[in-house]
């Protein structure tokens, strides 16, 4: 008998459906065969399927050429998501009267037939809605994830045998149904806040507009002086996702197999702070079967890179594409694979290899060849992708010991979420959410400059020789700026604000 069950593949992002078909025929030598393009775990599956049959008490045919085919067979299969579908194919090819029209099933097995764990979940039940199925089956364990989609049955497996009661009717298994989510706490609500930073109030101010209008940041200064706690309080001043953006970095954390077990939601943003040992692959996404990778896992939230020229400068190059396009393309010969890498950069790094040259009480020991080789490290075409460029300078005793509170994250949270809805009310309808994704269209129809301002900009583009990416970032700045002040128009004063946090990195490489 033939059978034919639905199931999806995941390659990265994207979603296929499969279709699984089972034909069981008698023979003079039993075989079980897989067809279809699968790859090493696929094929193994039939052992799996074989043992997980048989420890659910129920008969397999041994006697019988078993031939399975995943079809469009155009398409790689890989991992052990199939296991479930395939077995269903087999039980219902044995003449068992189950019911699986309308539904998708996924889901690894074990031996004994429990359902174990899977990845990506959720971008299979968001393609089974899309396509108008009834219901999905999933391992229990992913239940909670894949009810995050509304308007489709999720069936919780425990094991085979559970399946096999209920598609033959001896038995229901419940739709599983989703407790209401209780948002998480704020990452770091006890230990991070910008209150707890002592001084610093020009590299708080950086990074309030940097969160305001989604602008990338370079924090410049000797060791000690707090760039890395800066980069990690940066995120107690992010405003909280929105739906949208909660659902695509869950599914990317279900894609990359990161999703807590304990929680179902990815509702914070994340911040991801990957070693300067990091691989490109590590960094940017990609390997045999290919994953997300850090840019990836930072979607709508932080990339920090610390000790930024102790990357390898080819990892580094890597992330052009991603700061430019809010995407990474990962080429390889079965097809062109894009993950979504809409982050912020926070990027920290001393001055030289030995970190005092911008120290005014410790000597630094590097000579003016090895400053120069570190800071050749970072290329300009990427500094120039970095809007905010600043120094943190080690502080003071007074400093340190002044007891006086600095202004707490939460108010300077209410300035960001007012700036965020000026540029949501400038932008309406468009794809762009923030002052730092503008083209350099819309840059022209919402950044128009004044006499003065106009005169301003001409005088930095000569005397630092700036590239037309960094004016135009510049401009972006200068924007946020305003929208922070909540005034209408770029001023003088905005333009110079963001000249000065463009650093002296234009100015060393001409």
């Amino acid at each position: 008998m033939l059978a034919k069950i639905n199931t999806a593949l995941n390659i990265g992002l994207e979603v296929h459906k499969v279709e699984v078909e089972v034909d069981i025929t008698r023979g003079n030598l039993p075989h079980f065969s897989i067809v279809g393009l699968p790859d090493t775990s696929v094929k193994e599956a039939k052992e799996r399927i074989k043992s997980a049959i048989r420890n659910s008490g129920i008969n397999f045919p041994w006697q019988r050429v078993i031939l399975v085919n995943l079809a469009p067979a155009d398409l790689k299969k890989e991992g052990p998501i199939f296991d479930l579908p395939m077995a269903v194919g087999v039980l219902k090819a044995m003449e068992y009267d189950l019911a699986t029209d309308g539904a998708i099933f996924v889901g690894e097995l074990a031996l004994d037939g429990r359902l174990r764990h899977s990845c990506g979940v959720l971008p299979c039940a968001l393609f089974a809605k899309e396509h108008r199925f009834k219901s999905i089956y999933v391992p229990a364990t992913n239940a909670a994830e894949a009810a995050l989609v509304s308007d489709i049955q999720v069936f919780p497996v425990e094991n085979l045998q559970q399946i096999f009661n209920h598609l033959s009717g001896q038995a229901t298994i419940l739709p599983f149904v989703r407790a209401p989510i209780t948002p998480s706490a704020s990452l770091g609500d006890d230990d991070l806040d910008m209150a707890y930073i002592k001084g610093q109030e020009h590299a708080k101010r950086a990074l309030e507009i940097a969160a305001a209008g989604g602008h990338n940041i370079l924090l410049s200064g000797p060791p000690g002086s707090g760039k890395t706690l800066l980069a990690r309080t940066f995120v107690t001043i992010l405003p909280k996702m929105t739906d949208d953006e909660t659902l695509e970095v869950t599914k990317i954390y279900s894609v990359a197999g990161m999703l807590p077990k304990e929680r179902s939601l990815i509702d914070i943003r994340p911040f991801r702070s990957p070693h300067h040992t990091s691989s490109g692959v590590a960094l940017v996404g990609g390997g045999r079967i290919p994953r997300p990778g850090e840019i990836s896992l930072a979607h709508r939230g932080v990339l920090f890179l610390d000790e930024l020229p102790e990357f390898p400068r080819s990892v580094l190059e890597s992330l052009r594409q991603p700061l430019e396009d809010g995407v990474i393309t990962i080429s390889r010969a079965q097809a062109n694979l894009t993950f979504p890498a809409s982050f912020t950069l926070v990027a920290a790094q001393n001055p030289c290899p030995c970190g005092f040259s911008t120290d005014p009480e410790k000597e630094c020991q590097c000579t003016s060849l090895q400053v120069r080789r570190y800071h050749a490290k970072v290329s300009g075409p990427l500094l120039d992708r970095i809007d905010l460029q600043i120094e943190v300078p080690r502080l003071g005793f007074s400093k340190m010991a002044d007891s006086t509170d600095a202004e707490r994250s939460a108010d300077i949270l209410l300035r960001i979420e007012a700036a965020r809805n000026i540029q949501l009310a400038r932008f309406g309808d468009s794809s762009v959410r923030l002052n730092s994704k503008m083209t350099s269209r819309l840059v022209k129809k919402y950044c128009p400059l004044s006499t003065e301002a106009h005169e301003l900009m001409k005088t930095a583009v000569e005397r630092f020789l700036l590239s037309p990416r960094a004016y135009f970032k510049i401009l972006k700045v200068a924007r946020t700026i305003a929208d922070l002040e909540t005034v209408p128009d770029i001023t003088p004063n905005h333009i110079a604000e963001a000249l000065q946090y463009r650093f002296d990195s234009d100015a060393r490489r001409g």
